[in-house]
């Protein structure tokens, strides 16, 4: 099954003589084409959540699914792979490397592995082109604005062609017309390509574009709105 699907996932942590539970017990599904929202307030779980959907951390208990790929089941090695091949991030800070030019931001992990094809490179230029870019591909990130470096950082996250979009408060650095055009370009293209995506944010302002609302407090997970005018 294609998307992502969560089962009854948890996740605890000691502290002291105490075990905390981050997020209880949370299922829910992104369909490919489909972006999900997920609001609530600091230390409500969300980013923990996020972080075990893009498997940089292991559930206590339940099951977390990417593609029908059951992501707990994992070694080190094959989950390296998968957040390579699989997962495309987008954070909050767009973390381009400040010394390689636009172009090079989306290659080189390729070009390092010794696997760089001339379509890659076609399709880094276009890519690139159709967010906007294409007149800023030999640009260093200091040259750029802040709402270029985020498009560059969404670019990025598209090149590896991903199943899956996670996007982690990407508008906190932007100001509102910066942030609905980053937030907007984001619902579009995991249309377009037929990506699940999951956004965690703070900015109510950007729920408009997303397809279903989930409010996060305490762990718990549950339903906020449903979004009837969809963004085509």
């Amino acid at each position: 099954m294609s998307g992502i699907q969560l089962h009854h996932v948890s996740k605890q942590y000691k502290e002291g003589h105490s075990i905390v539970t981050a997020v209880k017990e949370v299922s829910f599904t992104v369909n490919p084409g489909e972006l999900v929202a997920i609001v609530g307030p600091s230390g409500s779980g969300k980013s923990t959540l996020l972080s075990m959907i893009g498997a940089l951390l292991k559930p206590t208990s339940g099951k977390v699914s990417v593609n029908g790929q059951d992501v707990t089941t994992l070694n080190a090695k094959q989950l390296a792979d998968f957040r390579l091949n699989e997962i495309g991030f987008i954070l909050q800070s767009s973390n381009l490397i400040p010394y390689l030019s636009v172009y090079d931001q989306l290659i080189l992990i390729k070009k390092m592995s010794g696997k760089l094809t001339k379509n890659d490179q076609q399709y880094a230029v276009e890519l690139l082109t159709e967010l906007g870019l294409g007149n800023k591909l030999t640009k260093m990130p200091n040259e750029l604005s802040g709402g270029e470096r985020q498009r560059v950082a969404i670019a990025r996250a598209l090149f590896n062609q991903p199943s899956i979009i996670l996007a982690d408060e990407p508008t906190a650095s932007l100001d509102s017309n910066r942030a609905h055009e980053v937030v907007k370009l984001i619902a579009s293209e995991v249309k377009k390509r037929e990506k699940a995506a999951i956004m965690v944010t703070h900015d109510e302002r950007m729920l408009s574009y997303c397809d279903q609302v989930y409010y996060m407090e305490d762990g718990v997970l549950s339903i906020q709105s449903s979004n009837e005018s969809r963004i085509k």
